[in-house]
């Protein structure tokens, strides 16, 4: 089985490669800028946004990872050009290449002024677009773009409203958006496997989660990870989080408290 990642050399990618290296898995790594190859894995050097590399890179894949684009808040044209026209142009090629299975990563920052629910409620992953920054607004983009392939054109497409991942909560705003690699890659593979299309978070089952895991328990993932672990000692550092503050209160968090424009 042939996957294609783009977006290989990031963060997210960086965190993902070593843990979706399966036997008789090939990753063909996609980016702009070189790396350095492990076991299993092979690279093409392409610009989303470019037709002709994008065609030479889904060539032989049986699904894709989608990481690649701008990755923060940029300029409307380059967030234009990276996060809208990458996304329609790969799934074009995927379409033309007959791949059935994709994987797009979205963000929350495409539901970034939607607030925390009632206690004892959680936010679905199918809450309505509500956007935070231009870059949020290339994922509520993608989200459309991918129910279109998907209703159009018969191809399994799943985005994941992803929330923070890293090894670890660097704050207390974390102990409740955190995902560890572990669990992302548990989410990435019960994404490539799932019929339809789907709109999911990308969270670990935080014992401060208030976004709701049910729609991608749905589709078979099964968090294993808890932030807790970590929140005694971030709590003692920065104090107990209040959760009428938009930073914990707002899905997007800081980024619903600037203004527009310029680089966030």
């Amino acid at each position: 089985m042939r996957i294609l990642m783009t977006g290989a050399a990031g963060k997210v990618g960086t965190l993902l490669r070593p843990l979706l290296a399966r036997e008789g898995r090939t990753l063909r790594l996609s980016d702009l800028q070189p790396v350095e190859l492990g076991a299993g894995e092979e690279q093409v050097v392409a610009d989303l946004a470019d037709e002709a590399a994008m065609a030479t890179a889904m060539k032989d894949v049986d699904a894709v990872i989608h990481l690649g684009g701008q990755s923060r808040e940029h300029p409307w044209d380059d967030i234009v050009r990276a996060n809208i026209d990458g996304t329609h142009v790969l799934l074009e090629a995927a379409r033309k290449a007959g791949v059935e299975h994709l994987v797009l990563m979205g963000s929350h920052h495409a539901v970034g002024f939607h607030t925390r629910p009632p206690a004892g409620e959680e936010l679905p992953a199918h809450a309505f677009p509500r956007p935070d920054t231009f870059y949020g607004v290339s994922k509520v983009v993608m989200e459309g773009l991918a129910s279109l392939y998907h209703d159009r054109f018969g191809m399994n497409v799943t985005v994941i409203r992803l929330g923070t991942c890293n090894d670890g909560p660097y704050d207390t705003r974390g102990l409740a958006t955190w995902i560890s690699p572990g669990d992302l890659t548990r989410l990435v593979e019960a994404a490539l496997t799932a019929p339809g299309f789907h709109v999911v978070w990308g969270v670990s089952d935080n014992a401060r989660r208030w976004w709701s895991l049910r729609e991608a328990e749905a589709i078979g993932y099964v968090s294993q990870d808890d932030s807790e672990s970590r929140a005694a000692a971030l709590i003692a550092e920065h104090g107990e989080p209040d959760l009428a503050d938009p930073l914990h209160d707002r899905v997007g968090g800081i980024f619903t408290q600037k203004e527009l424009g310029g680089s966030w």
